[in-house]
């Protein structure tokens, strides 16, 4: 997207406000170290380390619109249980949420269990009960969507995991609520079929949800384009989204060309959730008044920054603008990041379990001993921070006619290294502030320090984490550059 039309729809949003209707779910992690085989069976055993807890389907479909600054009215089903309190208790945490839950003593709360270890799902165990909503129950959700459209909304976004809350009379209500509000009614559906929905303005399927619709294979272009024909002669939706992971999303409006929407793939690491994110961008979008097209674009976005993170999570205008800066910019330049990307990075490895190396230094003129002692620091750990002293940094600790080489090209060449993750450039005399954001599991420092010697080391060691040194290499010191090229010069 470009970035003026990004900046200008995120802060449309404010002043956006959708109905969100369907199965709610709550989903927890649950994370863990495997070290062993159990005694008892061929099966991993976890060693609990710690848990999240977090609205799930429809729930998360809110608390993405939250999270991208939109208003949202939430109406699903909890059961009368420690489960439901816990749905509520979530959602009273948000809030741009105002929630209408209907209590069904009949049914539990849906609850998805996951099992992580090393940053991998391990197991899912599923506690629900699948059957259609009824009677008072069906009765009541109606209301809730009757009155969420009397209040005023862009859009109302349909959430089906076909778990029982979306019957036909809810699907009717809210075809009904959307012609009155003269709002669009999209539609993220996991069913066999897509007949029950009626006309509504978009369905949101990815491609196997489609090749299961159609009966038709949905793995190139082509297909894709088939498999959507085939959906809009059979049903009566005015347009159909098909979301296809690393090869973006896909497009068909009725009486028009498929259109198809990709970005640079990004790095996919968990993609729980990532439906409810493109449902959510994709109907705040619409609801602001965006075209079809920039409402696709900025679904793809979200989603592509999405999956980089753990569990079921949301993303924030602030990482959507720096995911398309990056996007523009060369790979080494997008490795160099201000502290406050610095946490949010830091924040994403942390949950997938990785191991986090800090390191800091002026690196004026590059040469041998610094390859070695980078590539050391990165042997040790999954991911690694380089923090880099602004020229005035510099001058103080080295005096006047130095630095050699400025901030930027000292950074640009830092990033251009394959064993550095990130450059953080900083302008204390001190890397403090950056260590006590970042926390790193291990502090790497190189030449003749002791570890009681480096700055941060007590912040570290009290954190759990550990500080090593690397070895110098003998000939090969950047102040013995710079004599040597004065002498010859």
């Amino acid at each position: 997207m470009d970035l003026g039309d990004l900046q200008n729809l995120l802060n449309a949003l404010s002043a956006v406000r959708v109905l969100a209707v369907g199965d709610l779910m709550v989903d927890r992690f649950v994370y863990g170290e495997v070290s062993r085989l159990s005694a008892e069976a061929p099966i991993a055993v976890l060693a609990h380390a710690h848990e999240r807890v977090m609205l799930g389907a429809v729930g998360n479909v809110a608390r993405n619109i939250a999270a991208l600054g939109g208003k949202v009215r939430l109406v699903g089903v909890i059961g009368d249980d420690s489960a439901g309190g816990e749905a509520v208790g979530l959602i009273r945490d948000e809030a741009a949420i105002e929630d209408v839950l209907i209590v069904d003593p009949s049914r539990p709360t849906t609850v998805k269990t996951r099992f992580v270890g090393a940053g991998q799902q391990l197991l899912r165990v599923d506690m629900e009960e699948v059957r259609p909503i009824e009677g008072d129950v069906e009765a009541r959700l109606i209301g809730a969507v009757t009155g969420g459209s009397a209040l005023g909304v862009g859009a109302i976004l349909l959430s089906d995991y076909g778990k029982g809350s979306v019957t036909p009379a809810v699907i009717a209500a809210c075809l009904e609520a959307a012609r009155s509000e003269g709002a669009p009614l999209i539609v993220d559906s996991k069913a066999d079929s897509f007949a029950g929905y009626g006309a509504v303005d978009l369905i949101k399927p990815n491609a196997a949800e489609l090749a299961r619709a159609t009966g038709m294979p949905t793995a190139s272009d082509t297909q894709i384009e088939a498999a959507l024909a085939r959906a809009l002669e059979r049903n009566a939706c005015k347009a159909i989204l098909v979301t296809r992971s690393a090869k973006g999303m896909s497009l068909a409006v009725r009486g028009q060309g498929v259109r198809h929407f990709a970005r640079a793939p990004a790095e996919v690491f968990d993609t729980s959730g990532a439906g409810d994110t493109a449902l959510a961008a994709v109907g705040l979008a619409l609801a602001s008044g965006a075209a079809i097209d920039t409402a696709v674009e900025f679904a793809l976005l979200a989603s592509s920054v999405v999956v980089q993170k753990v569990g079921t999570a949301t993303v924030a205008p602030t990482e959507l603008i720096e995911a398309e800066i990056s996007l523009h910019r060369a790979p080494s330049e997008a490795k160099i990041a201000t502290a406050a990307r610095m946490a949010l990075e830091v924040e994403r490895w942390r949950g997938r379990g990785l191991k986090i190396g800090f390191t800091n230094g002026c690196f004026d003129i590059l040469h041998p001993g610094h390859i070695a002692y980078l590539g050391q620091a990165r042997a040790w750990c999954d991911r690694l921070i380089v923090a880099v002293n602004s020229d005035r940094s510099v001058r103080a600790l080295k005096g006047e006619g130095r630095p050699v080489n400025n901030l930027e090209a000292r950074s640009l060449v830092l990033a251009a290294l394959a064993c550095v993750d990130l450059v953080v450039p900083f302008d204390e005399d001190t890397p403090l502030t950056l260590i006590d954001i970042a926390a790193p599991d291990i502090l790497v420092k190189g030449g003749d320090y002791t570890p009681a010697g480096v700055v941060g080391h007590e912040m570290v060691i009290a954190n759990g984490g550990e500080v090593r040194i690397t070895p110098l290499i003998e000939g090969h010191s950047t102040t013995g550059t710079i004599r040597r090229l004065a002498e010859s010069g």
